[in-house]
């Protein structure tokens, strides 16, 4: 194969091509599924996309159902490892004998691991793999040497893992087919959700993250942009098309760093006006705080930004420095600064927990958290970093002799046992409150009505007593955010000095219930006020 992807066919020319069934992912959109999708529909296979979340015995008859000539399995994260050899292990005995394929970060960098943890594994498609999976499938019809393609790892005959040359990631992003959207759209008040890439790559080398490894890995350029025209182009499809009012940008790093990349920005928003979407879309992206500039983002608001998501990681120079995210705390609190002034509704990642974590570091990542949230202008959260593979972070454990665990559930122990128990601590409250992950804790449930007002405020007309819905959103906001710091402070302490008590989960647990109910009374009771006006405008744009 020439390396050159297929334009779309018609469909009917596909109906004596083999299928594929892909496995995945699907929460939000797996844009990575839905490029091999676009590609190998564009050659004419019949493609069927599947959530790795529906149940088995859906999983099975509609494998079975698309009788495939390839099942691919979609691996966004290596603790799913387990879950997805289980599942070939089904589909084995279910009689599918079609050849199986794995594709990810986890599977590129540890490979070997992954035919090892998965028996039923033929091959594993390395990086990016539009070109890779196409040429297989091609070789599977054909009857052709599919072991000798680039990109791919298969086993030997002593079942030992041989990986061929690593084909060159995409030179040209604007060459592959829009991505298809096999999974219905989030909404929010009435204005449907997508996912869209402007970019690939991330020239950072943060030690916790494995995607510049994954990048750099691989032979090519290690970031490439979209056209901004091609963007705003399928931007524009999915508004007219599918009526599309909010666009999540899944980049890695979107492009907003140093002038040519500012440039870039400016051309993308000159775009989205002149093809008449400002005023009738929002969207988001995700940056590090060091690319945060007034300038470009104030533009980027007027052409539609409303949610910037900031890797701000640490509060804390040592954990900066740990994470080698080669920022500052200043740099850090700067951004969060700047996206308060000019309107801009902010979240972020934050780890409270690092591998040089000290109960210093802790008390001053609370303070950070304090300094930026304690406004109540977004919910606090935050996590323990975990060493996932392919990162340097995790060599540097194992190097000292730290690393434990598996690959399902990586970890490690701090220099100071005492935050070993802190943490277990830490964690055991955290899960019967609730108060931080999971789709129903009250973090997820803050922010996802602090985006509504974004909305309101941008896609609708003009509501009479938003401003004070917004600033009892914020009070309630600050409210949860200085109760659960209270409750890290105090496992700290009990742990630290041996002073105090475990803060009782049924009583956190109910505060958060209390917190949540009031916020959603008032929610409910602003959104029916404004019902008329809200359906109408929707009726309007429909």
């Amino acid at each position: 194969m020439d390396g050159a992807l297929p334009m779309r066919v018609d469909a009917t020319a596909s109906g004596n091509r083999p299928g594929v069934a892909l496995i995945g992912f699907q929460k939000m959109g797996n844009l990575g599924l839905g490029y091999l999708s676009a590609v190998l529909r564009g050659a004419g296979y019949r493609v069927e996309v599947i959530d790795i979340e529906a149940p088995p015995e859906e999983i099975r008859a509609r494998v079975t159902a698309c009788r495939p000539i390839l099942v691919g399995f979609s691996l966004i994260f290596q603790f799913y490892i387990r879950r997805t050899a289980k599942m070939m292990a089904q589909l084995r005995r279910a009689g599918v004998d079609a050849h199986f394929t794995m594709g990810g970060h986890y599977p590129t960098l540890s490979y070997a691991e992954t035919l090892r943890a998965a028996p039923a594994l033929d091959s594993v498609v390395r990086f990016e793999g539009e070109s890779t999976l196409l040429e297989l499938v091609r070789a599977l019809e054909d009857g052709g040497d599919w072991r000798s393609i680039d990109g791919l790892v298969w086993r030997g005959a002593a079942g030992e893992a041989v990986a061929n040359p690593p084909r060159a990631l995409a030179h040209d992003l604007d060459d592959l087919p829009f991505p298809d959207r096999d999974f219905p759209p989030m909404s929010i008040l009435g204005r449907k959700i997508m996912p869209i890439l402007a970019s690939r790559g991330c020239a950072r080398t943060c030690s916790f993250c494995s995607i510049h490894t994954f990048y750099r890995t691989a032979p090519g350029k290690v970031v490439r942009l979209r056209r901004p025209a091609e963007v705003v182009r399928e931007m524009r499809m999915l508004h007219e098309e599918r009526g599309v009012g909010v666009f999540l940008f899944q980049d890695d790093d979107f492009p907003l760093f140093g002038p040519k990349w500012r440039a870039w920005a400016g051309e993308l928003c000159d775009a989205i006006e002149a093809a008449g979407l400002a005023g009738k879309i929002l969207w988001k992206l995700n940056c590090r705080a060091d690319a945060v500039e007034a300038a470009i983002l104030e533009r980027m608001r007027k052409a539609g930004l409303y949610l910037v998501y900031i890797g701000l990681e640490s509060g804390t120079e040592e954990g900066l420095i740990t994470l080698h995210k080669q920022i500052t705390v200043q740099q850090n609190l700067r951004a969060v600064r700047i996206l308060k002034e000019i309107g801009l509704r902010f979240e972020f990642g934050f780890m409270l927990l690092d591998p040089s974590s000290t109960f210093a570091s802790v008390r001053g990542n609370i303070a950070f958290l304090r300094e930026i949230v304690g406004d109540g202008s977004a919910p606090a959260t935050f996590c323990k970093m975990l060493p996932y593979d392919g990162t340097p972070i995790k060599e540097t454990l194992v190097a000292a002799g730290r690393l434990k665990g598996d690959v399902c559930a990586p970890d490690y122990d701090f220099l100071d046992p005492r935050l070993d128990a802190f943490y277990e601590t830490l964690a055991r409250v955290m899960e019967v409150t609730g108060w931080v992950h999971g789709p129903r804790a009250l973090t997820m449930q803050l922010e996802w009505l602090h985006s509504e007002i974004s909305v309101l405020r941008r896609l609708f007309p003009a509501l009479p007593g938003i401003d004070a819905y917004e600033a009892s959103l914020r009070r309630h906001t600050a409210k949860s955010n200085e109760g659960l710091l209270q409750v890290v402070e105090a496992i700290a302490d009990l742990h630290e000095t041996g002073a105090g008590a475990v803060p009782n989960a049924a009583d956190l647990r109910a505060r958060c219930d209390e917190i949540l109910a009031a916020v959603v009374a008032e929610r409910d009771a602003f959104i029916s006020r404004h019902e008329e006006v809200l359906m109408r405008t929707l009726r309007l744009a429909a």
